[in-house]
């Protein structure tokens, strides 16, 4: 389906975001025709066994220890960066300024300060970018923004939404770098990115948050010792939004048998839409004009050709999963290259970093934070 030249990729990083992001690569031009064919190059990783295994899995067939050296090679048009986030902004620059398009796993960073300097490298670069918050591309969630932003619920007055997991419950699981704040991001910016992103684009901006955070396990072994936990095992926060609406977000990593559940919900003036992540392929819609004998949510199955993304995957009744959003998000990049900008881009990251950012530090504090105390 895909016509032109090849669009080369070099991947930065091998575990399960590269592993997503490969697949994307692959499947986007079977769902929809592009102006380039994207073919993933190259891929780096310190664990030379490791991400040689993974390349020969991905079907990649390249592979290096050396991410500077992958940036630099000749058949890299764009750096994808599947690290862990404290990593981010190092990479983004280097690859900026190698000339390349820069995609970035979400979050741009793990601190404002580190993902203003990203959008300053690719800004001064005048290169491609974009931060991957991949579900914001399930055709439910862009089906909900669709309809807010038509007006199908009437003005925003409410907000809210709810990330849950298990993955830091066990306190015997081992430390690693998803533990260590300056290297993996606290849970409000690694999965509350998520969210904000969402926030922000069916919302609008925020200008001020309260937040609380917590750390049950405050140490874990690293098997010569006790290292110190530095990111929270959950978090909750209240935001107002510039529109006049509110809002408010919890994340946990803590919640015993929820693997990777969240839910989205707008009350409007005139409706209500609810996502839940459990039933990707559904939307739940009440409307203040439907009949009162019909009092309450209707059940919107987003596989109809008029949803967003739907009409280039399956058969209505079939349904799509977690592996779509990766290649609809590779058909968005690629649908206007080269003329068109790439979204969400780094700016708009950094907007959620801010928020995430503010988050933080009124946790630290225990007051509202406004953001632009600290987008400065």
């Amino acid at each position: 389906m895909t016509t032109g030249q090849e669009l080369r990729i070099g991947i930065i990083g091998y575990g399960a975001m590269g592993k997503a992001h490969s697949y994307g690569y692959k499947v986007a031009p079977l769902i929809e025709s592009l102006p380039v064919t994207p073919r993933v190059t190259v891929i780096s990783g310190r664990n030379a066994e490791a991400v040689a295994r993974a390349a020969h899995d991905y079907g990649i067939p390249a592979w290096t220890t050396e991410w500077r050296e992958l940036i630099e090679r000749d058949d890299v048009d764009v750096v994808d960066i599947c690290t862990p986030p404290g990593t981010h902004a190092e990479i983004a620059a280097a690859a900026a300024a190698a000339g390349k398009a820069v995609f970035c796993e979400k979050p741009l960073s793990t601190n404002l300060s580190d993902a203003k300097t990203a959008l300053a490298a690719v800004t001064a670069a005048d290169v491609k970018n974009a931060v991957g918050f991949n579900y914001r591309r399930l055709p439910a969630v862009a089906l909900m923004q669709r309809m807010i932003s038509e007006g199908a619920i009437g003005k925003v007055l409410l907000w809210r939404a709810i990330w849950l997991s298990d993955e830091f419950a066990d306190p015997t699981t081992p430390y690693d770098w998803r533990f260590d704040a300056s290297m993996g991001g606290s849970t409000i910016a690694d999965l509350g990115c998520h969210l904000i992103d969402m926030a922000l684009w069916m919302a609008g901006p925020v200008t001020e948050v309260c937040a609380q955070s917590t750390t049950f396990t405050t140490e874990r072994s690293s098997g010569v010792g006790q290292n110190p936990v530095t990111v929270d095992d959950s978090s909750q926060a209240l935001m107002r939004f510039e529109s006049g609406a509110r809002g408010s977000l919890e994340v946990g990593r803590v919640s015993m048998r929820r693997p990777c559940d969240f839910t989205v919900e707008v009350n409007g003036t005139r409706g209500t839409l609810v996502f839940d992540y459990s039933r990707l392929n559904e939307l739940q819609f009440g409307s203040a004009d439907d009949d009162v004998t019909l009092y309450g949510m209707r059940t919107i199955r987003t596989e109809h050709p008029t949803h967003p993304y739907a009409a280039n995957w399956w058969a209505i009744g079939q349904g799509v999963g977690y592996g779509s959003s990766f290649a609809n998000q590779v058909a968005d990049l690629l649908r206007g290259w080269p003329e068109e900008k790439w979204q969400p881009s780094f700016a708009h990251a950094v907007k959620v970093q801010a928020v995430a950012d503010a988050m933080e530090r009124s946790a630290f504090a225990d007051a509202w934070i406004a953001i632009d105390r600290v987008d400065r």
